[in-house]
């Protein structure tokens, strides 16, 4: 009967444990958070959120309850101030939405992003129309949130900006972020 009770306690305690975390990546919900704005909530069924903070290198996704998840990330260029112009390899800094999810033929999961959106275009004409940009430089689109090749991961561990301007995420935990996030989703891209 002690035997019976130890186990039943013992198995009791692995539950509490393995119930305490959720799979996947850096993924920990909490209640305890930082208040987040959260453009839109209560709009849809959506519940989640996405800041990506380019000075920590991180994407974090936030629910109705905060935290939720944190993902290692990497860009385009070293310089992480705002894009300027098509071929620049800066990411855009601004509010974005996802607007469409779909498998990439090179690197997998892709969240695209609603860039250029109207803030975009009204910066980039600001720009031009001040002369900091040449006449016939154009925006640019094609941002997205991905992943990296199944065997480039080490890009994110070693902070190798990569891409065109995009977002980049390790490929499996760019699965795991795809696998919940919906189209609509607001996607916050801050220095």
């Amino acid at each position: 009967m002690k035997y019976r009770f130890l186990f039943s306690s013992i198995a009791f305690l692995c539950l509490v444990v393995l119930m305490a975390f959720v799979p996947g990546g850096h993924k920990k919900k909490t209640n305890a958070f930082k208040q987040v704005a959260m453009p839109g909530a209560g709009i849809s069924d959506n519940p989640y959120y996405i800041i990506v903070d380019k000075s920590d290198y991180e994407l974090k996704v936030y629910d109705a309850e905060g935290w939720y998840a944190t993902y290692p990330i990497v860009f385009g260029s070293k310089d992480l101030s705002d894009k300027m112009r098509e071929g620049d390899k800066k990411t855009p800094n601004g509010s974005f939405k996802v607007v469409l999810k779909k498998i990439h033929p090179k690197w997998g999961p892709e969240l695209l992003l609603d860039y250029p959106n109207a803030e975009s275009v009204h910066r980039f004409n600001d720009r031009k129309a001040k002369g900091l940009l040449p006449k016939n430089a154009r925006i640019g689109d094609g941002i997205a949130i991905h992943a990296t090749r199944p065997e480039e991961e080490w890009t994110i561990d070693n902070f190798y900006n990569w891409t065109d301007g995009c977002v980049s995420v390790k490929y499996t935990e760019m699965k795991d972020l795809f696998s919940y996030i919906p189209v609509g989703t607001p996607v916050t891209i801050q220095p």
